[in-house]
C-alpha cells in the first residue's frame, strides 16, 4: 500500500507566518518566494494562489505588528487616568505586544524603506511614537516625569528596549514574558539605581496592580 505524506494545507495567515520566519532569518531583500515555498513545504505556484508575491506577504506581516501597536492606544488603560498612568500602561502593553508578535516585530524593526509597504510601515511606526511622545509631554507638564529629557528621545529609547527583543529573546528560554515585561517597565520608570524607587511610581504601581486584580 502506497502512503503519501499529506502536505499541510495553508491559508493566507499560515503562509504569512511562514514568510515572516523566512524574512526574519534571511532578511526581506535576501529572501525569495522559493525560500518561502521550501519552508512551507509547498510549491511556489500554490503560494501565488493566495498572494501576488512576497511584497504582499510583507505588507500583511507589517500590518499585523502595527495594528497591534495602535490597538493599545484604544484600550481603556491608555485612555483613562492621569498622563503618567496612561504612559505606564502603554509601556507595559507595548512590551507585551512585542513579545506576542515577535516575528512580525522582527521584520518591522529591520525595514529600511526600500519599498512602498516598508515606507508606509515606517511612517505608521513614527506616528505611533509621536502619539506616545505627546503623552510623555503631558506627564512632564504634570510634574510626574523629569523635563530634562526630550519626549521624542525618551520614547525612542524606551521602545528601543522593546525592539531589542528581536535580537536576543527566545520563547521558551530562561526568561518568561512577564519577567521581561516587568524589567522593561522598571527600567523605563525607575532606572537601575537600587533603593531609589520613586514614591510616585510606587504609588502608581500599587494602584495599577489593584485595578488589574479587581
Amino acid at each position: 500500500m502506497n502512503e503519501r505524506v499529506a502536505r499541510r494545507p495553508y491559508d493566507l495567515d499560515g503562509l504569512t507566518d511562514v514568510a515572516l520566519r523566512v524574512f526574519a532569518e534571511r532578511g526581506f531583500d535576501g529572501a525569495t518566494m522559493d525560500d518561502v515555498a521550501a519552508a512551507a513545504g509547498i510549491t511556489k505556484a500554490a503560494i501565488y494562489h493566495h498572494v501576488s508575491g512576497k511584497e504582499a506577504l510583507l505588507t500583511r506581516g507589517l500590518s499585523r505588528a502595527l495594528d497591534a501597536l495602535f490597538g493599545t492606544l484604544e484600550e481603556s488603560g491608555a485612555r483613562d487616568g492621569s498622563a503618567i498612568e496612561r504612559l505606564h500602561y502603554l509601556v507595559r502593553r507595548v512590551a507585551e505586544v512585542a513579545l506576542d508578535v515577535l516575528p512580525e516585530l522582527t521584520v518591522l524593526v529591520r525595514v529600511r524603506g526600500n519599498s512602498a509597504s516598508e515606507r508606509e510601515a515606517i511612517a505608521r511606526r513614527r506616528a505611533f511614537d509621536r502619539a506616545v511622545a505627546v503623552l510623555v509631554r503631558e506627564a512632564q507638564h504634570d510634574g510626574a516625569i523629569s523635563r530634562d529629557v526630550d519626549p521624542s528621545l525618551a520614547v525612542r529609547l524606551i521602545f528601543g528596549m522593546c525592539n531589542s527583543l528581536v535580537e536576543w529573546y527566545r520563547p521558551g528560554g530562561r526568561l518568561a514574558p512577564p519577567a521581561v515585561v516587568e524589567a522593561v517597565v522598571r527600567l523605563a520608570f525607575d532606572g537601575l539605581t537600587a533603593g531609589r524607587r520613586n514614591d510616585t511610581m510606587q504609588s502608581l504601581t500599587n494602584r495599577l496592580v489593584g485595578k488589574e486584580g479587581s
